[in-house]
């Protein structure tokens, strides 16, 4: 997707190149996120929610998006872009990101709400949730885990970013107040005590910039991957020496316990320059 565009690439050569793409939308604000579920489109701009219906046959003279929502929370600012992904209650889930570094939002941002297919009873699922752009639901548990950003300007090695597990509906996870479980902000600490939270399951390393994550049950890797959560690190901007820029693998113990992430996929960094996009330069200074 770019400049407001989402494109469908149907077909690739052997050398991975597109054989034919095809232009699904115009004009679109910000889509970011997409989401495929029983033919349909779904895809998330600044402050909605579109689709696409049956779109696999409409690919040569796709529909104008139809919207099924216009009422997702929008503010100028950070992190208003929005992933999208399907749960296995068949609802629509939603990051809506903090419209900033730190600041105090209430319950309006910083928290991931769902909703009906037809865009209906939007509902709050989780709060304190700075910027996560990244869920997925374990298949034996059906339990939802998802990333969450670390803040910025703090340090290269606090906060760090964190990898979450749903416990309850309504379950708080600490932004703007605390983070990484035990850290009180400089600024709105004072407000609430860690202990008022719930804490991370694991914590990712400051600045890596988690993000896409997933729980692998493919045949390419050894029988040891069966199960593991594998999370992309998109890399450090506010960091001295990089951090991130690495695919990695979270194994669960007996006990369905998060373990030290293990480095799957990397050399993307060497020394204080990257391989790849970053948001700001691929040089870090």
């Amino acid at each position: 997707m770019a400049q407001g565009n989402v494109y469908a690439i149907p077909h690739i050569d052997q050398n991975s190149h597109p054989l034919r793409v095809f232009t699904l939308a115009k004009g679109l604000n910000t889509p970011a996120g997409v989401a495929f579920h029983n033919g349909d489109l779904y895809i998330s701009d600044t402050d909605r929610i579109l689709v696409l219906r049956d779109i696999e046959n409409h690919l040569d003279s796709p529909a104008i998006p139809e919207v099924i929502t216009d009422r997702l929370p929008y503010k100028d600012g950070d992190h208003f872009w929005k992933f999208i992904a399907f749960g296995p209650d068949n609802r629509l889930y939603v990051p809506i990101g903090a419209p900033c570094n730190i600041c105090d939002v209430g319950h309006d941002f910083a928290k991931i709400i769902s909703m009906n297919l037809d865009g209906s009873d939007i509902r709050d699922v989780a709060y304190g949730i700075r910027n996560s752009v990244g869920l997925t639901w374990q298949p034996q548990s059906n339990k939802l885990w998802f990333t969450d950003n670390g803040r910025d300007m703090m340090g290269d090695d606090v906060p760090s970013d964190e990898l979450n597990q749903l416990s309850h509906i309504g379950a708080s996870y600490g932004y703007p107040y605390c983070h990484q479980g035990n850290i009180p902000d400089p600024v709105f600490g004072k407000q609430h005590s860690c202990h008022d939270f719930t804490p991370p399951a694991l914590l990712l390393g400051a600045h890596v910039a988690a993000l896409g994550l997933r729980f692998y049950n493919g045949k390419m890797f050894p029988a040891d991957y069966q199960g593991n959560l594998l999370i992309a690190e998109h890399g450090s901007w506010n960091r001295s020496v990089p951090s991130g820029y690495q695919v990695v693998s979270v194994h669960f113990s007996g006990m369905n316990h998060p373990e030290k992430p293990t480095l799957l996929v990397g050399g993307f960094r060497r020394k204080n320059h990257v391989r790849g996009s970053t948001s700001r330069s691929s040089t870090i200074t």
